[in-house]
């Protein structure tokens, strides 16, 4: 059966899991005795909650952009605090004013009053450092934003539960058991005195919120507000955008202020880009410094980011939409990607990214430069070619 679904993963891509042991053991709605259970997770896997036959998971989900919390080049910790803040207490809001299409999400919403603040920009502000995405820079900064972003929104939904009470089933929680999603993957926070104070806090007036966190996918409003999707690296340094406007084709923009700053934003070098699909490592003329650092998802190793998934889930109590990339998924490779992150204690991860055995022709650089030819295949819906899929993407 495991067998089966690597090679059904190999084919299609459609690379959802949900670990049930690690969201089970690590669902703050399940405290001590509950017999109440996570069966799945929502479509994009960020969403982990307790359903039964009187309850209906739902979720109220805001994501806030990194790259505007960035000041004198380095992470604004205050200001993202005051963001945190601002989110929690509007999510909370909408839980009292959302429209319910049928009672047991209702009661569930009620009782639980779940929310799902997430991120996204995070590979911008990594550009904006200058560091790659795998290094243990942004390794070390990446968990340090969950830890204050988890921090920040405990203590907003205490302050809410001073202020409008906790929510209908807090005492039935392992947050009022005095255990926080951390000491769940046996992690140390930084200056644990203020962990223990906020403890102390969440004891005496319980939550607002049974759950504070889930990263979602962003894929829409991430371009909205011009950042890279969620907790994703970039996947090409060159790509077309499809609107009903037309079709834009977009360049990473902090790698052209680089070669601008060397003197290398050439045609050549613009040309050779293209011919590349947005990829950077085969261009002579750009430096390896600047390789390094704006690598795309195909060019740095799952481990990497299955270890910054595993750094942050340990402050982050519903799950993150974690894309995995592999060129040419086989069913070796897959199992082992597949049981590494199991090992790591992911609750989940998203879609399996495998790229088109075809490309399609570049019709924005010299025609006497070669090209491969165009395949009708490439542009077909297929599940095998999501990237060029006309009908829907």
């Amino acid at each position: 059966m495991y067998a089966a679904m690597m090679r059904t993963l190999a084919q299609t891509g459609n690379g959802w899991m949900t670990f049930k042991d690690a969201s089970n053991k690590k669902c703050n709605q399940i405290g001590e005795g509950s017999r109440r259970a996570v069966h799945l997770s929502n479509l994009c896997t960020e969403i982990i909650e307790v359903t039964d036959h009187d309850e209906t998971a739902v979720c109220n989900l805001g994501s806030i952009n990194l790259a505007r919390h960035m000041r004198d080049g380095r992470m604004d910790f205050e200001h993202l605090h005051a963001t945190v803040h601002t989110a929690v207490r509007q999510l909370d809001r909408v839980i009292d004013l959302n429209y319910y299409p049928i009672e047991s999400t209702r009661r569930s919403n009620a009782r639980w009053r779940p929310v799902g603040l997430g991120i996204m920009g995070l590979q911008d502000v990594f550009f904006a450092m200058g560091w790659s995405f795998d290094s243990p820079l942004a390794r070390h900064l990446s968990a340090r934003i969950q830890e204050e972003i988890y921090y920040a929104a405990l203590v907003a939904s205490v302050q809410l539960a001073k202020e409008r009470g906790a929510h209908p089933a807090f005492k039935e929680t392992k947050a009022a058991q005095g255990i926080l999603q951390y000491e769940l993957w046996g992690v140390a926070p930084q200056d644990p005195a203020r962990w223990d104070a906020l403890k102390a806090e969440i004891k005496a007036h319980g939550l607002r919120n049974s759950l504070l966190l889930a990263i979602a996918p962003t894929a829409t409003i991430a371009s909205i507000a011009g950042c890279y999707e969620c907790i994703e690296p970039q996947v090409s340094n060159l790509f077309k955008r499809e609107t009903l406007s037309g079709e834009f084709l977009q360049i990473n923009r902090y790698l052209v202020q680089a070669l601008k700053a060397r003197g290398l934003w050439t045609e050549q070098v613009r040309t050779d880009i293209k011919m590349a699909e947005g990829s950077i490592q085969g261009v002579a003329a750009i430096p390896d410094d600047l390789k390094e650092v704006y690598r795309t998802a195909w060019e740095i190793p799952m481990r990497a980011l299955i270890d910054m998934a595993a750094d942050r889930g340990a402050f982050l109590d519903q799950s993150q939409s974690l894309n995995l990339f592999m060129e040419s998924p086989k069913i070796g490779p897959l199992s082992s990607m597949y049981f590494y992150a199991w090992k790591k204690g992911l609750k989940t991860t998203y879609y399996l990214r495998s790229r088109p055995a075809t490309r399609i022709a570049k019709t924005t650089v010299d025609s006497q430069i070669p090209q491969p030819a165009a395949d009708s295949k490439a542009v077909a819906c297929s599940l095998e070619n999501p990237e060029y899929c006309e009908a829907c993407q």
